[in-house]
C-alpha cells in the first residue's frame, strides 16, 4: 500500500445533492421545497421542539430525577465491613489502605448494619448515633 493509492471504501462518499439546476435533475426550480410558506424561505423555519403553538412535549411531561454532585465523594460503610478489617484504629488513610473506599472519596460516614464484637477506635470518620452506642458498647471509643 502506497499514499497515493489510498481511497475511501466504495460507497463512503456521497455526491452533495444539486440543486436547482433544471427540470431534468428532479429538483429543479423549486428544489424540492414546493411553493411558499415559512419553509420554502431561506432562513425560515421554527426552534427545535416547536409544535405550532401547542405546548410542547419537554413542557406536557413532568420533571423528575436529580442527580447530587456531593455524592460522587461521599460513602456510607457498614460496622461489620469494619469489624471484618484487621486493624484496630479506623481511619480514612486505613479505609483507603484496605481498599474500602476510593481515592477520589473525601466523606464517609459509619452506620450500624449489625452486631460488632471487635474493639475499634473510628478516628475522623462521621458516625450515626446507632453505630457510635454499639462500638462504645464493646468498649471502642469514636475521635472525631
Amino acid at each position: 500500500m502506497q499514499l497515493n493509492t489510498l481511497q475511501p471504501a466504495k460507497g463512503a462518499k456521497k455526491k452533495a445533492k444539486r440543486l436547482g439546476r433544471g427540470i431534468g435533475s428532479g429538483k429543479g426550480k423549486t428544489c424540492g421545497k414546493g411553493h411558499k410558506g415559512q419553509k420554502a424561505r431561506s432562513g425560515g423555519y421554527h426552534k427545535i421542539g416547536f409544535e405550532g403553538g401547542q405546548m410542547p412535549l419537554q413542557r406536557r411531561l413532568p420533571k423528575f430525577g436529580f442527580r447530587s454532585r456531593k455524592a460522587k465523594f461521599t460513602q456510607q460503610i457498614g460496622l461489620t465491613k469494619l469489624a471484618k478489617l484487621d486493624a484496630e484504629v479506623i481511619s480514612m488513610k486505613e479505609l483507603r489502605a484496605k481498599g474500602l473506599i476510593a481515592s477520589i472519596i473525601k466523606k464517609v460516614k459509619i452506620f450500624k448494619d449489625g452486631e460488632i464484637k471487635k474493639k475499634l477506635v473510628i478516628q475522623g470518620l462521621k458516625i450515626s448515633a446507632g453505630a457510635k452506642a454499639a462500638v462504645e458498647a464493646v468498649g471502642g471509643k469514636v475521635e472525631v
